[in-house]
């Protein structure tokens, strides 16, 4: 053992070097802009969430929930994953137009991030703008006091996309007010028929569920609801 360590030699390891740039004053750009690019990664998601269709899916859905009167059935999980499924349905021109044009050709290095940037974003605006209200834009753009002979197509993303979002979800309580109709009109008859047997002790919620819940069985309800939302951008 003694021997052994008579002909050791010491260990030289790799120098570590962090070469960020050839000018050391660039150091602290790109700290900054790698800073930003693990930001705008870890918000991707919810980003992804406000321009596309999910906003007035899943709340049309929780409406739906809500108007057959079953507060945990179907899960959150389960509407949060057909609200996923058929937004990447209905968005699929948009994510595959903004990937021929604008991801791939920066993979093949034939743009710089820029103009990449700029060609993954427009088929999202083009989404948008196709489905916001022209009142919605207005309003912000006067809040952001930007010129009134603005285009539409001009307008900047923090104008753009509040205003997509306050028109998902208007659109959506409408879908959720013409949900409830039916099933209000069953609670009322199922609370008439039990105030006129004098069982007032009985809630009527209990009672109506079933009726509400064959009702929308036998009306094939989820092909008539996710049929409506997804013919309402215009597909199909």
């Amino acid at each position: 053992m003694g021997i052994f360590f008579l002909f050791t030699h010491p260990a030289f390891a790799q120098t570590l070097n962090l070469n960020m740039g050839e000018k050391g004053g660039t150091t602290a750009s790109q700290v900054i802009q790698l800073v930003a690019l693990i930001t705008i990664l870890s918000l991707a998601p919810s980003i992804l969430m406000m321009v596309t269709s999910f906003v007035r899916i899943i709340v049309s859905l929780s409406l739906l929930r809500t108007a057959l009167g079953m507060q945990q059935t179907p899960p959150n999980m389960v509407l949060i994953s057909l609200a996923l499924f058929l937004t990447f349905f209905i968005m699929a021109p948009t994510f595959q137009k903004a990937y021929q044009e604008g991801i791939q050709p920066l993979m093949e290095n034939k743009i710089d991030e820029k103009a990449a940037f700029t060609k993954i974003v427009t088929p999202f605006q083009d989404f948008m703008l196709r489905n916001t209200r022209d009142r919605d834009l207005r309003l912000f753009a006067d809040i952001a006091k930007l010129p009134e002979n603005v285009k539409p197509d001009a307008l900047p993303l923090h104008v753009l996309i509040p205003s997509f979002m306050i028109s998902e979800l208007r659109r959506a309580f409408e879908i959720g007010f013409l949900l409830f109709l039916p099933f209000l009109i069953i609670d009322m008859v199922v609370a008439s028929i039990l105030m006129a047997m004098g069982m007032m002790m009985l809630p009527p919620s209990v009672v109506s569920l079933p009726f509400k819940i064959i009702f929308f069985v036998l009306v094939d309800g989820w092909y008539l609801v996710v049929g409506s939302l997804v013919k309402s951008y215009g597909l199909g």
